[in-house]
């Protein structure tokens, strides 16, 4: 904790719902500068959260998320944003427009954390 403390992008990403001193220290050790990835999204394929590509070349199939990358990161990531959907759907927590709409009822049948 020292350490997150004493650094000032582990205390930055430690402010956004759900990501916390431990998800912040790990960020910061385990990932390289962010000028390596050139999106959002390439960043998501390194931790290993996109999905599976089972396609062919008339029908979509997106499978499980692939895992890659840092176990111990992408479960530390994993287990605040699940904390933080869970808040919403109590009606706690300031959050985003964006969650508060994809977390309603009439996508709830649709949601993996249900």
């Amino acid at each position: 904790m020292a350490w997150h403390r004493a650094e000032a992008c582990s205390r930055r990403l430690a402010q956004i719902p759900g990501v916390g001193p431990i998800g912040a220290s790990r960020l910061v050790m385990k990932t390289p500068a962010p000028e390596t990835f050139r999106s959002a999204r390439h960043f998501a394929v390194w931790l290993g959260l996109t999905p599976k590509d089972h396609s062919t070349a008339s029908r979509v199939r997106l499978g499980v998320i692939t895992r890659a990358g840092d176990e111990a990161l992408r479960s530390v990531l994993v287990a605040g944003a699940t904390a933080v959907i869970r808040h919403v759907r109590r009606g706690r927590g300031a959050v985003s427009p964006w969650l508060v709409a994809y977390s309603s009822a009439s996508r709830r049948n649709s949601l993996p954390w249900r």
